[in-house]
């Protein structure tokens, strides 16, 4: 009777389906193609299929979320939800060696960008495990932080004495150098600013402008990028990470590259080519309808210009707000593929 019992239970168990492991995500802006094209799909449908269902989902974004920019990651690293993604920038104010990440104009192509994150990636792991208390699992690009203005623009001169929106607090810095006031405004608010003229000019990612119809409220855009790629990071927490086992971390990481990182990483370079066609109407739009905008050219003078103040005077800014070895370790891996030194 109890070999029976006990082959009872056995089979029993071997019956049972493993209790599926829920994670509660936060995605960055809904409204955007990265957001649209690559995470929803990842962490709605591919993700859950590469587990054969161990691994299930609920998605949400910070936006829907009415989350406060810099309170993402921080509620990731209590728990709040398990996994997070937004832009490095928002959470600068808590890390401001994380402005590392994503310098402006040192990139020009999403490989050169990609190249910037890859050797900027074990300092960003180290961030977000010491300052949010979670494991970075990808990170993402938005296209190039290029320039919308409602004002007549002919080139980077013509920005002295605008008020212009920084995508960041590197951007903030490079565009004051320039004889710019950088305002702080949010994305969902920029729109409004630059109709009712509390905003000159605005920058953010040719394709994120389009999607958000910043086309209808500027008149010229500027294709250099002053505001970098604007990196998105994704973290689990890190409590949550640890509590899995060794088999769920490798099927997360191995799938978050496979099916999400290298994907966005993949169109980024004709993302910009094509969504500065859906504004200007230069070329075919395959978004929708193409814009009117005027595509202001920058000048070999215009990216030089911007490139010396970059080095000569934000980046030894930002190296001294971080403090401690972040300059010397940016110089050992970011500075080494760009080719720039921090003096």
């Amino acid at each position: 009777m109890r070999k029976t019992l006990t082959a009872l239970v056995a089979t029993t168990a071997l019956a049972t389906p493993a209790i599926a492991e829920n994670l509660s995500v936060v995605g960055s802006w809904s409204s955007l193609p990265l957001h649209k094209q690559y995470e929803a799909p990842f962490w709605n449908e591919k993700l859950p299929a590469a587990s054969d269902g161990k691994l299930t989902v609920e998605l949400t974004t910070h936006n829907q979320m009415g989350l406060g920019l810099g309170d993402i990651y921080p509620l990731l690293g209590q728990g709040v939800y398990d996994v997070a993604m937004t832009v490095a920038d928002y959470a600068v104010a808590d890390a401001p060696e994380l402005e590392g990440l994503d310098v402006p104009l040192l990139a020009l192509t999403a490989d050169e960008a990609r190249a910037m994150v890859d050797a900027a990636r074990p300092m960003v792991a180290d961030i977000y495990r010491d300052r949010f208390n979670s494991h970075v699992l990808a990170i993402a690009p938005y296209p190039p932080q290029v320039v919308f203005c409602n004002h007549e623009i002919a080139g980077l001169d013509d920005l002295q004495g605008l008020k212009v929106r920084a995508s960041g607090r590197m951007t903030a810095k490079l565009l004051e150098a320039l004889g710019a006031e950088g305002v702080n405004v949010s994305f969902s608010e920029v729109p409004g600013a630059l109709q009712n003229g509390v905003v000159d000019c605005a920058v953010t990612g040719a394709g994120s402008g389009y999607s958000a119809g910043w086309w209808e409220v500027s008149t010229h855009l500027l294709p250099l990028p002053l505001g970098g790629w604007d990196s998105v990071v994704t973290a689990v927490n890190l409590d949550k990470w640890n509590g899995m086992d060794a088999g769920t971390q490798a099927l997360i990481t191995a799938e978050a590259k496979a099916g999400f990182e290298d994907p966005a990483w993949a169109s980024a370079q004709d993302a910009l080519v094509n969504d500065i066609a859906c504004l200007t109407g230069n070329g075919d739009c395959p978004a929708g309808d193409s814009r009117s905008m005027v595509l202001v050219e920058a000048s070999d003078a215009d990216f030089t210009k911007a490139r010396d103040i970059l080095t000569s005077e934000v980046l030894p800014d930002w190296a001294e707000r971080a403090g401690g070895d972040w300059a010397a370790r940016w110089n050992a891996s970011v500075g080494q593929v760009v080719g720039v030194e921090i003096k």
